[in-house]
């Protein structure tokens, strides 16, 4: 079982969404767990004070170093466990990330608010990431985000395990086009060949179109993917299209 967690001073919004959909149906199943540990416990001045004026002047309220270092040393782990701090400073979210958190057994997700983290709590994580290069009040939404992408990659999570290698970003490309029934709806047709029954076109098919999709959306993709010759055939000819259609 894979444990998170998470030092918040809004428990209520961590614990809300995971108690919901994929991620509570794993928490109820014991293939997760998720906790809240609030900074605020560990004060020990009467106004459970978790913040104070920056030093040199400024803006804001800075979150001092004492209660987090008490609500991180509180959790029980190992002590190489990760150890993630959720900032705009840090490095990008991405999948592979995602899949090597899901080996662990205990990861702890610091969330920030006000104007920033004193220093010195940065010397607790073992990484610093990012949800974008936006800002936002808080850290619960990151952790969030990292709490869905990391536990539906845990066994049993998940209902089909099989879906999960036909996603985005799991082998490099977006995602190509789904469709369901009805097959034919205001005027917008499900392609024949996903009606047809030939699992092998039916699979050529749909990495061809993951193919052009990306190449459309995100072209960054396709130097790092890993491509067979036949991909490299199909990407060919979409530029030699392109070329013939401009």
């Amino acid at each position: 079982m894979l444990s998170f967690h998470v030092i918040t001073l809004f428990p209520d919004l961590i614990e809300t969404y995971c108690s919901t959909s994929i991620i509570g149906r794993g928490v109820e199943a014991g293939r997760i767990a998720v906790a809240t540990v609030n900074p605020r416990n560990f004060c020990t001045d009467r106004y459970r004070k978790v913040d104070d004026t920056p030093y040199g002047g400024g803006a804001g309220m800075v979150l001092k170093p004492e209660p987090f270092f008490a609500a991180v040393e509180s959790v029980e782990r190992k002590s190489d466990s990760p150890v993630l701090l959720m900032t705009p400073q840090g490095l990008p979210f991405k999948q592979e990330l995602a899949e090597s958190l899901s080996g662990w057994q205990h990861i702890v997700i610091i969330c920030g608010h006000y104007e920033g983290f004193d220093e010195r709590i940065r010397t607790l994580a073992t990484h610093e990431v990012s949800a974008g290069d936006f800002v936002l009040t808080g850290g619960e939404l990151p952790a969030l985000i990292v709490i869905d992408a990391v536990s539906r990659l845990v066994p049993g999570v998940v209902g089909k395990p099989t879906s999960l290698y036909r996603e985005s970003f799991v082998d490099g490309l977006l995602e190509g086009p789904q469709y369901t029934k009805p097959p034919l709806f205001r005027g917008m047709a499900v392609p024949e060949i996903l009606r047809s029954g030939n699992h092998e076109e039916v699979a050529r098919w749909r990495r061809q179109q993951a193919l052009k999709r990306t190449l459309e959306r995100r072209p960054d993709l396709i130097a790092r993917a890993e491509l067979s010759e036949s991909d490299r055939r199909f990407l060919r000819e979409l530029g030699e299209d392109s070329c013939a259609a401009d």
